[in-house]
């Protein structure tokens, strides 16, 4: 990450097994050469108990982060969404800071308050919802001192 944006994978580079991010349609307008800004979140596992790293988007909330479990527009929520809620304490590294925080799903006005500002910064998040027929889990990461 170069502060907190990853550039785009070529074709190639996803083609040749690169994970992230492949260049989307409807993103480079919004977020152009730098790449998508993204936080890296490490988290344990739920059910490995190893520690994972995983790249999202974020917007800034209050006293941290919230993220958004839009798997693409798949029917399943991300592993990374499981992992968050059976083993909250976490890692995070933003832009060029690593911050201890603890996750915890948004819900009812929270939770339509910070999708409704993602989505009118990103509408592509509205399309993955639809095509999911699931609600996007939300999901804040509340710094903790110390």
């Amino acid at each position: 990450m170069n502060a907190g944006y990853l550039r785009w994978s070529s074709e190639e580079e996803f083609a040749g097994g690169r994970p992230v991010p492949p260049w989307m349609p409807g993103f480079d307008e919004q977020f152009g050469e730098r790449g998508m800004p993204l936080v890296l979140v490490h988290n344990i596992g739920a059910k490995s108990g190893l520690e994972r790293i995983n790249p999202l988007f974020f917007q800034p909330v209050d006293n941290g982060w919230a993220v958004f479990g839009t798997h693409g527009g798949s029917p399943r929520d991300p592993a990374w969404y499981r992992n968050l809620m059976a083993n909250p304490r976490v890692t995070v590294e933003v832009g060029t800071q690593t911050e201890s925080a603890v996750a915890r799903l948004a819900q009812g006005e929270e939770r339509e308050r910070i999708w409704a500002k993602e989505v009118a910064l990103v509408p592509k998040f509205a399309e993955f919802e639809a095509a999911s027929g699931r609600q996007v889990p939300v999901v804040v990461l509340e710094r903790v001192d110390g």
